[in-house]
């Protein structure tokens, strides 16, 4: 992650910010998203230690919230991240199950992150193994990643895990010569991926700002984003087919 955020050449405003119950935008120079992920108690420090603040300020300082260790926080440090993040205009558009089924083809697949295709993704590959903090029938705990994902023809990891944590465990833990694909609306679409292990990175780009902004602060989920206010977009290292 402070690869990631030192990489960060520009800065502007936190023109807008919001916390859906499923996803966090900050608008800056673009508008940036990332999972929404709430784990606190009724007592102690606040989630969010600068509430009311934050809007105005610097987008560069906001993103630094991806390092806290509040969840809260850390979704609106990694949305904000992305808001400075410009998206290259010669992304794919193509939805993460195509995306998958096309690489995974015949080959065992690590998947972390239980997505809404995972049964038609099992029928579409040799292996499928499920990594899931909390597992639904058919997943494994997440603790089992240490002996699954070194099996992996392809590892591919929700962006989630940035918000999360435990990405770079993760990525230290495929094999020599797995794919490895990173996935999902909190993912920065930047090339810079390509340097620390990640081959494919799938994400998306906010094109109506206003009514995304409005759709998630009414619980919208990602499908429903994508009806008119999201585009998906994925990077491919060179050298590395579709």
């Amino acid at each position: 992650m402070e690869v990631l955020l030192e990489s960060l050449e520009q800065d502007a405003l936190v023109i807008d910010l919001r916390i859906g119950p499923f996803w966090t935008a900050v608008v800056s120079t673009g508008c940036g998203l990332a999972a929404t992920v709430a784990v606190h108690g009724l007592e102690g420090d606040p989630p969010v230690v600068e509430a009311g603040h934050l809007t105005g300020g610097s987008a560069r300082r906001t993103a630094q919230l991806a390092l806290s260790s509040s969840s809260l926080e850390r979704s609106i440090g990694v949305a904000a991240m992305n808001s400075l993040i410009s998206p290259p205009e010669d992304g794919l558009e193509i939805n993460a199950l195509d995306l998958l089924l096309r690489l995974g083809a015949g080959k065992r697949v690590v998947l972390v992150g239980h997505f809404p295709f995972v049964p038609r993704l099992r029928a579409g590959v040799r292996t499928l193994w499920v990594l899931e903090k909390t597992p639904l029938p058919g997943d494994l705990p997440e603790g089992l990643a240490e002996e699954v994902v070194p099996l992996a023809d392809l590892l591919a990891i929700s962006a989630s895990a940035l918000v999360y944590g435990g990405l770079d465990r993760l990525l230290a833990l495929r094999r020599p010569g797995a794919l490895v694909v990173l996935l999902g609306p909190s993912a920065p679409l930047t090339p810079l991926w390509f340097d620390l292990g990640v081959d494919i990175v799938s994400g998306s780009r906010v094109i109506d700002i206003p009514w995304v902004l409005r759709q998630l602060g009414e619980g919208a989920i990602f499908h429903q984003l994508r009806q008119q206010g999201v585009r998906l977009c994925t990077l491919v290292k060179p050298g590395v087919g579709l």
